[in-house]
């Protein structure tokens, strides 16, 4: 089997860089895949995806090497182990609340004797090579998303759970919970609470020696997170960063526009 190239980088000391994928397309998958990312998460929770369109997009991610991973909708037996199936080395699930939760999450990724996860990996068997199914429950990773003022109360217990790989922060949600709706839900939190919160997560994590991952909104605040300790940031996703690019395009070109720049573009456009 091809071995996670997450687990590898972390073994040699360094943190990796998610990419993120909200829209529904293999090509724009393609590319994003070959940006220099170390993983790319398709999102089956919030993005615009569904699984007939998250199976092409990591198909078409393959030929980049980055590791694959979904963010499956919830914490659904059916979601998880249909999403290994067809390639992912990685689940991150939402709304883990607890101990139990944690459990049932490790139970449907790993194989009889250390899981429940049934047999059928389409896919993975020829996306990841030969060995699957002596060497699956090594080489997937199982991240839970701490996001609740439950998970929050139950931390300890859920960053101890025995097959856990690592936990995922994310952060509007989690502010939602933390502060009960006082602070308006975003990425990339600055106040003193949530950067609190935020850290006791990552302590905890590394007191349980599981891996720490946190979803942020700039590559500012990403370094920053590394710089904390964090094994994995997400960047910017799809929507995002193609938002911003039109955005900065359209702006520049009205701001030249306003600056009678267009006689000038004309006498140089070359043909």
């Amino acid at each position: 089997m091809i071995k996670n190239g997450l687990k590898s980088l972390w073994a040699e000391g360094k943190p990796a860089l998610n990419g993120w994928l909200s829209i529904a397309n293999s090509f724009s998958a393609e590319i994003v895949s070959a940006q220099g990312y170390d993983s790319v998460t398709v999102d089956l929770q919030h993005g615009i995806i569904d699984y007939s369109g998250a199976v092409p997009m990591l198909q078409a991610m393959r030929a980049s090497g980055v590791t694959p991973m979904v963010r499956v909708p919830w914490l659904d037996a059916g979601a998880i182990m249909k999403a290994l199936d067809a390639g992912a080395y990685g689940i991150i699930c939402p709304m883990v609340n607890s101990r139990a939760e944690a459990e049932q999450l490790v139970s449907y990724m790993r194989y009889p004797p250390r899981g429940t996860r049934s047999f059928g990996p389409t896919r993975a068997n020829f996306s990841a090579g030969a060995g699957y199914a002596a060497e699956a429950n090594d080489e997937v990773l199982c991240l839970a998303m701490i996001e609740t003022a439950e998970a929050m109360e139950n931390l300890e217990e859920i960053v101890s759970t025995p097959g856990l790989d690592g936990v995922y922060i994310g952060p509007a949600d989690l502010t939602i919970g933390v502060t009960n709706g006082r602070l308006p839900p975003g990425f990339d939190r600055e106040e003193p609470e949530m950067i609190e919160a935020i850290q006791r997560i990552l302590a905890a994590a590394k007191t349980a020696g599981i891996r720490a991952c946190l979803h942020c909104g700039s590559p500012a605040y990403a370094a920053k997170a590394i710089g904390w300790g964090f094994d994995l940031v997400t960047l910017l996703n799809d929507v995002r960063l193609l938002a911003a690019s039109a955005s900065a395009s359209v702006s520049q070109t009205r701001e030249l526009l306003g600056h009678g720049t267009t006689e000038e573009a004309s006498d140089t456009k070359g043909y």
